[in-house]
C-alpha cells in the first residue's frame, strides 16, 4: 500500500460485542511522556485508562487529568449507550455495547464507530505533539437530528497513585472566557475544557460516581475500586455531517486556542506523514510503516530536566530519552541502549539517537549510565550491570550507521572513562577479576542484570557471579572501543585494547561453554561457588553482538538448544520448559508476576538478538528468519492495537502480559522486520513445490 496516494495506514479491528474488546486496548502519546488510553470497548479496566494523562515537571511526573466519559446519544425517544456501562459498580458489566461497529487505527490513531439502524456516529481522538492536550471529535455521519451528550468523570491523581477518589471540596469548577476550568491543586495546572462545535452546550449537575471496579488492577492484587468526580455533562444537537469536539488540556488558554480540531488532526496527521516520509523506503509500507509510528510513542522530550535541557540547547543539541513501555514505565538506561538502533536508525531518526547518547553521556557516574529514572524525579538511580555496556552497542550502531565522527569525539573519552571504572571496580560489586579479565557483578538485596526482578526483600534471580551475556557485552565494547581508538588514530591505546578484549574471548570461551551441556553456563563463579546451568536466552548475545564471544563452532549447538527449548511464536522464554522453577503463566499479585518474570515469561524483544544469532549462523536462511516474525503482525491486533507487548505466557496461546506497548519489543521487531526485507531482496527465497 502506497501510503501516499492513500489517505491512511489502517489496521481495522473486528469488534464481535465481547468481552474480548476489554482485553484489546489503545494508546495515543504526546511525544512527552504523555498519554491517553483505554479498552475498545470504552471500559476502564486500569488505573492508567484515561483521555489526558499528562506529563508534568517534577515533582509531579505524569497525572491522571480525565479518566473517561460517559457517551449517551438521543434521538427523539430513543437512547443509546455508546460505551460499556462504566457509571458504578453495582451495574458495571463486562460487555461492549451493542451500537460499537467497528475499530480501526488510521496512521496510528483510533476510530471508533458506533451505528445503529437510525445513525452511524464516528470518534477520532489525537494528541498535539509536544503538549499535554488531547482533542476527541464526534462526526455523525448518517441520521435524522440527534443529541449527544458527554458526562466526563474525575480525579486528579498521579497515573500510579490511589483509586480512593476526590472530595466534592477539593475541586474547583468555574466558567472561563471560551471554555471551563477545573483545579485540584494550587501547585498543578489547571485542566482546561473546551467544547467546540455549533450550538453546544453545559449543564452544571456535580455528582460523586462510586465503587468503580478496574478489573485487571483487581487480577493484578492492586487496588481496583476507585470513586470518580463529575462536574456536569456537556451536549450537542448534531445534524447529519456535523461534528463537535471536546478539548481537554493543562496547557495554558493560548496554546488550547491556537488550534481548533479539524488543524490539530491534521497537524498531527502531518507529522506522522513525515515521520513515514523520512524513514526509509522498506519503513514505509505494511507492519514495517505501522511500526515506525509505534516507535514514535518512545522517543520523547523529558520534562521537568531543566538544566539537562538548557545546557543541551546552548550547544544546539536537544534532550531526548526512550519512555520503556506504556502504561507504567519512565526512561530506563538498559532500554534505551537496547532500542536506540530500531527507534532511531530504523526509522531515519538518527538526529535523535545522537541527542539521546550525548544526553545519558552526561549522567555517567562512576563508570555507570542510570538504570531508571523515577517518575516525577530529575536524576537517576544506578543499580544495574549491564546499561553501561549496553550503552556500546548503542553507540556502535549509531557510528556505523552515521559516520558521525563529532559525535564519536565526544563519547571516547567517556566511553573509556567507563571502562577504566569496570577494570578497576565500581558500585554494586562491578568489576574485573584480575585472574581472567572476565567482569563479575553483584550485591546483597540488589537486581542488577535485565532479568531483575525483586519482591520486597526477595531478588528472584539475583545471578550474582559472572554472568553470561555481561561478558558477552563487555568483550564487546572492549572491540568496538578499540575499533573506534583506531579511527581517532590512538593505536597504543587500541592495540592495549584489543589484547584485553583476546583475553576476554579465551576466558570466555574456557569458563562459559560447558561440552557436557551443550550451551553455555548462565553464570560462572556464582555466589555460593560454583555455575549455574540454567537454560536461559542470555548466551545468544555471545553469537548476536557485533563481535561474538563464543567461539563460532558452538553457535549451532547454541541456537539449535535455544531453539528447541526456549523459541516461541513471539520471543524467547526466560527459562526452559524442563527446569523446575519455570512458571508457564504471568498472572496472579504482584508475587506471583514477579516469581515468573524471568523463569519462563516470554520477551518478545530477544527475538532480536536470536534473529541475528540464527542468520549469523545461517546466512543465507531468510526463510527461518522471517518465520520468526511472521506472528508479531497477528499480535498488533490482539492487546495493544498497533504496538507490541512488553511480554507473553510461556505456554499456547501465549497470552500478552505486562506492558501494551514496550520499546525494545517494537524496536527490536521493526529492526529485524527491515533487515527480513533488505535480506529478501538481496538473497530471495526459492518458490517452494
Amino acid at each position: 500500500m502506497d501510503i501516499f496516494r492513500t489517505p491512511q495506514l489502517v489496521r481495522h479491528i473486528r469488534v464481535d460485542q465481547t468481552s474480548a474488546e476489554l482485553d484489546r486496548e489503545w494508546i495515543v502519546t504526546n511525544g512527552l511522556g504523555g498519554y491517553a488510553s483505554g479498552t475498545i470497548a470504552g471500559l476502564n479496566t486500569r488505573r492508567f485508562h484515561g483521555w489526558l494523562i499528562a506529563a508534568l515537571s517534577a515533582p509531579h511526573g505524569r497525572m491522571m487529568m480525565m479518566n473517561q466519559i460517559a457517551e449517551t446519544l438521543r434521538i427523539d425517544d430513543r437512547t443509546y449507550q455508546l460505551t460499556a456501562d462504566n457509571l458504578s459498580l453495582a451495574t458495571q458489566t463486562d460487555t461492549v455495547s451493542p451500537f460499537l461497529k467497528s475499530f480501526r487505527l488510521e496512521i496510528g490513531l483510533p476510530v471508533f464507530t458506533y451505528a445503529s439502524d437510525e445513525f452511524t456516529l464516528e470518534k477520532r481522538l489525537c494528541m498535539v505533539h509536544a503538549q499535554n492536550t488531547t482533542y476527541i471529535t464526534y462526526q455523525l455521519l448518517k441520521g435524522n437530528e440527534a443529541r449527544l451528550e458527554l458526562t466526563p468523570a474525575i480525579d486528579i491523581r498521579p497515573h500510579e497513585g490511589s483509586l480512593a477518589g476526590p472530595r466534592h471540596e477539593d475541586y474547583r469548577f468555574s466558567a472561563v472566557l471560551g471554555g471551563f476550568e477545573l483545579s485540584a491543586a494550587n501547585d498543578l495546572p489547571p485542566l482546561c475544557l473546551a467544547w467546540r462545535g455549533e450550538a453546544t452546550s453545559f449543564r452544571l449537575t456535580l455528582e460523586q460516581v462510586i465503587e468503580l471496579r478496574y478489573r485487571i488492577e483487581q487480577s493484578r492484587g492492586y487496588d481496583w475500586k476507585g470513586n470518580l468526580w463529575s462536574p456536569g455533562c456537556f451536549s450537542v444537537n448534531l445534524a447529519e455531517g456535523s461534528s463537535a469536539s471536546l478539548v481537554i488540556s493543562t496547557e495554558k488558554w493560548d496554546h488550547v486556542n491556537s488550534l481548533n480540531p479539524e488543524d490539530a488532526f491534521a497537524a498531527e496527521t502531518e507529522r506522522r506523514r513525515r515521520l513515514l516520509r523520512a524513514a526509509p523506503e522498506e519503513a514505509r509500507s505494511g507492519i514495517a510503516a505501522e511500526l515506525v509510528l509505534a516507535a514514535d510513542q518512545f522517543l520523547i522530550s523529558p520534562v521537568g530536566r531543566t538544566a539537562d535541557t538548557v545546557q543541551a540547547r546552548s550547544i544546539g543539541d536537544e534532550v531526548r530519552t526512550v519512555i520503556a513501555g506504556y502504561h507504567w514505565f519512565t526512561d530506563w538506561g538498559r532500554d534505551t541502549m537496547i532500542s536506540l538502533e530500531g527507534l532511531t536508525i530504523a526509522t531515519g531518526r538518527t538526529r535523535e539517537g545522537e541527542y539521546i547518547l550525548r544526553s545519558f553521556a552526561k549522567y555517567i557516574r562512576d563508570g555507570l549510565i542510570p538504570n531508571m529514572f523515577p517518575e516525577g524525579k530529575t536524576s537517576g538511580l544506578y543499580n544495574t550491570a549491564d546499561a553501561s555496556l549496553w550503552f556500546f552497542h548503542a553507540a556502535d550502531r549509531y557510528i556505523r550507521a552515521t559516520d558521525d565522527r563529532e559525535t564519536l569525539e565526544v563519547l571516547l573519552p567517556r566511553l573509556l572513562d567507563i571502562i577504566e571504572w569496570h577494570q578497576k571496580g565500581t558500585s554494586f560489586g562491578i568489576g574485573v577479576d584480575p585472574a581472567d579479565g572476565l567482569l563479575h557483578q553483584g550485591a546483597p538485596g540488589l537486581q542488577l542484570t535485565w532479568m531483575d526482578a525483586k519482591v520486597e526483600d526477595w531478588v528472584v534471580t539475583p545471578r550474582r557471579g559472572k554472568a553470561v551475556e555481561i561478558n558477552a557485552l563487555w568483550y564487546n565494547a572492549l572491540c568496538v572501543t578499540a575499533r573506534w581508538l583506531e579511527i581517532v588514530g590512538d593505536a597504543d591505546r587500541a592495540k592495549h585494547l584489543s589484547s584485553t578484549a583476546a583475553q576476554v574471548y579465551a576466558s570466555f570461551n574456557a569458563r562459559f561453554w560447558s561440552s557436557h551441556l551443550g550451551y553455555c553456563y548462565d553464570v560462572v563463579d556464582k555466589e555460593g561457588g560454583g555455575n549455574d546451568s540454567s537454560l536461559r536466552p542470555n548466551q545468544v548475545l555471545s553469537i548476536s553482538l557485533s563481535h561474538p564471544a563464543l567461539a563460532e563452532d558452538k553457535w549451532k549447538p547454541v541456537l539449535s538448544v535455544v531453539r528447541e527449548q526456549l523459541l516461541t511464536p513471539f520471543g524467547l522464554r526466560s527459562l526452559a520448559p524442563s527446569d523446575p522453577n519455570f512458571k508457564p503463566r504471568y498472572d496472579g499479585d504482584l508475587r506471583a508476576r514477579d516469581a515468573a518474570y524471568h523463569q519462563g515469561t516470554v520477551w518478545a524483544w530477544l527475538i532480536g538478538p536470536f534473529f541475528d544469532a540464527w542468520l549469523r549462523a545461517n546466512p543465507d536462511d531468510w526463510e527461518t528468519a522471517g518465520e520468526l516474525l511472521a506472528s508479531f503482525d497477528t499480535e498488533m491486533s490482539e492487546a495493544g492495537i498497533g504496538t507490541i507487548s512488553e511480554i507473553f505466557d510461556a505456554e499456547s496461546p501465549f497470552t500478552a502480559r505486562g506492558c501494551i506497548a514496550q520499546a525494545w519489543s517494537v524496536a527490536e521487531v521493526l529492526r529485524c522486520e527491515l533487515r527480513l526485507r533488505a535480506g529478501r531482496q538481496c538473497c530471495p527465497i526459492p518458490n517452494q513445490r
